[in-house]
Parts: C-alpha cells; structure tokens; sequence
C-alpha cells in the first residue's frame, strides 16, 4: 500500500507580523498544498492522503477557508483523505468536527473516534483524535490493544509531541516515542513537530507542507509511504509540495560593498518571488554607507522577494566629516547632526533615537537636495 503522509496545515494561519500582501499570499499557499498533496498522491499512485492533525490553525478558521479546504479535497476525488484533529483544532462538541463531518464529499474522512478503520483489504487505520487543546493522558494508548485482522498492515495517526524532543515531564500530548513497536504498527504517522522529523523507522514527523516559520528542519515536504509488509519497515520518500523558502541569516558588513555579495548568494537557486527572508544585520559602517544598505534592502531586496523580515539594530553608523558636510557644512543643521551624533555614542536608548534620528535627518536633506535639483 502507498500513501502520503502529512500533517500541520494549520489553515487560515494569520501571518501576523508580515505586512497584508504577504499575509495574503502565505494564506493562499497553504490552501494551494491541498492540490500540490493531491497531485503529488496522484503521481505516486497513492490512494490515500492521511492528514495527522492540525488540519486548520484554530477551531474556527473562517468560512471561506473551511470551504476551500473541502472543495480542493473534493476537486480530488480520485484520492481519499484522512483528517485528524490537533491541538488547533480539537474536535470539541457540536464545533468545526461535527460540521465537517456532516458536510464532507465521500472521499473525505474526519476521524473523530480513536477506533479501528479500514482502509483497504489489507491495511487498517488507527486514529488518535484530540478532544482537546491539551491532554495529559497518550491518546495513542490504545493502539496496543485493539486488534486487526492477522497480517494486515496497521497504520497509526496521531498528534503530539515524543518524549525525544518534548521539553520533558508536564508535557500535554504527550506520545510513547515506542509506540510502534509496542503496538506493532507497520507505520506511525505523526504530526505537531512542524519540521520533518524520523524517531525511528516506523514513526515519522512529516512536518509542514508549506513552510510557516522560521530555523525549522526541513520543512515544505509531504512523505510518500510505500508499506509492503506489515513487520518491514516501510519505504519512506520525502516529496517535495512547499511553494516558499524561509531562510534566516546573520549578516556582518564591514563596508557596503559586502551587501552585494551577501545578496548574490541568497538562496541560491531559490525564485525571489518565492522567498520569505529575516535579515539580522550587524556592523559598522559610516552614516551615507548605512543608509545606502538600508536602501538596497528596504527599496531593492523587499520588493523582489514575497517577505522581508529586517533587523537593522547591530548596523551602527559612525558618521564621517564628509557624512555631516553633506547635511549642512556650517549651519544650523550641522549643529543639530553633531548634537545628535555626540547623543547616539552614548548607546542607552536615547543614544539609539537620537541615532535614528540623524539618520532620518541625512536622509531627508538628501532627499531634498534631489528635488531642489
């Protein structure tokens, strides 16, 4: 039997900190997953799509989510879909749940009961639902008891965080990392770690499959599952389905012509247009070379790739005479800009406004000299 494994949609995710363009089109990614998943299934010859929890980012995602979700499976009816409640989604009475499982096409399952389903003449799924945000108890518990006919391949699908990575004992959701030896699963599909992870080989974090932060594993991947004999461990391929790469780097500019060579090597074979980007710039630089970074990143850079994250704190200038020449040579703008400069070495956080603001200050007079021009 093959399948895809996946988990962690987290549909309707709301991107909070990214500006509303961005927001927008990271929404839309994670819906286009649905049909990047079922075309993926449909390559590989896999029947079904087990989907380990965490379907939607909240209980109550929206209408329009909820209904692209279901239509996008729908639109597939050539695989079938298994959908497990999470931690974002618990399957809480007369809620999300209850009114998914009324309302979806045949080819949709909502597993809501932790009891044995069949899934073909051979293999049998074993679901863990949560019932709620959090529990204390391993909801994968009873897959150790329950039987399935002699020789069929056993199938776990659960949500939660293994004792190999959890922060330890309190931990809620909490799974045996041995439950598929314990139980004699053919295969643990697990979702709640957003990068992709294998405990063992039978027990695997598909992660995410559309990234949705960043310094996780790897992320962006569904997992096809090729389960052929119920005590072989399982052939297990990473596919790829994320349409965004979130990369997080460190910078440090001696002078301002280490920008373009930090941006020739950014992501490397990566579209821009499908580039999410925190920067953390450090260094020192004169005044006019902080601005002309600043510019390139914030006016050049930002607008190429789908999200830039910027960090300009540790990118301190250290004004030149040339630098306050070119604010005012001997006027009252001088004397404000060396005013300025003398607060901002002081480095407390008057130092650092008053910093800003002699960078505002060159900024504008430049900006005025150009249109007096």
């Amino acid at each position: 039997m093959k399948f895809l494994h996946t988990s962690d949609w987290q549909l309707g995710k709301p991107f909070g900190r990214a500006p509303e363009e961005a927001r927008a089109a990271l929404l839309e990614a994670r819906l286009d997953a649905i049909d990047a998943l079922a075309a993926a299934a449909r390559r590989e010859g896999a029947g079904w799509v087990l989907v380990a929890g965490d379907v939607f980012d909240s209980p109550e995602p929206g209408d329009r989510v909820y209904r692209q979700a279901l239509s996008r499976m729908k639109a597939a009816d050539d695989v079938r879909w298994a959908l497990l409640p999470g931690n974002h989604d618990p399957a809480r009475a007369d809620g999300l749940w209850s009114r998914l499982a009324g309302e979806a096409p045949a080819n949709v399952i909502a597993c809501l009961e932790p009891e044995a389903m069949k899934l073909d003449e051979c293999a049998w799924l074993l679901p863990a639902p949560l019932q709620y945000k959090r529990t204390f108890e391993d909801p994968t518990a009873w897959f150790d008891t329950v039987s399935t006919p002699a020789g069929a391949l056993r199938i776990g699908l659960a949500h939660g965080p293994v004792t190999d990575f959890s922060s330890g004992g309190g931990a809620a959701n909490l799974l045996a990392p041995d439950r598929a030896k314990r139980a004699g699963l053919t295969y643990l599909a697990l979702g709640d770690w957003h990068g992709r992870r294998a405990i063992d080989a039978f027990t695997h974090y598909s992660g995410t499959p559309e990234p949705d932060d960043f310094g996780r594993e790897v992320t962006g991947v569904a997992l096809l599952v090729d389960a052929r004999n119920a005590a072989a461990a399982p052939l297990v391929t990473e596919l790829p389905i994320g349409r965004y790469t979130w990369l997080a780097e460190d910078w440090m500019l001696n002078q301002v012509e280490d920008v373009d060579a930090q941006l020739a090597a950014l992501a490397a074979g990566v579209e821009r247009r499908h580039l999410v980007a925190r920067l953390k710039i450090a260094g020192l630089l004169t005044l006019a070379g902080r601005v002309a970074v600043r510019d390139r990143l914030e006016n050049g850079l930002a607008h190429e790739i789908r999200w830039l994250d910027l960090n300009l704190a540790d990118l301190y200038a250290r004004p030149t005479e040339h630098d306050l020449a070119d604010i005012d040579a001997n006027g009252v703008l001088r004397e404000a800009a060396e005013r300025l400069q003398s607060m901002a070495a002081e480095g407390d956080a008057q130092g650092r406004r008053a910093a800003a603001a002699l960078e505002r200050l060159y900024i504008e007079h430049q900006r005025a000299q150009r249109t007096g021009a």
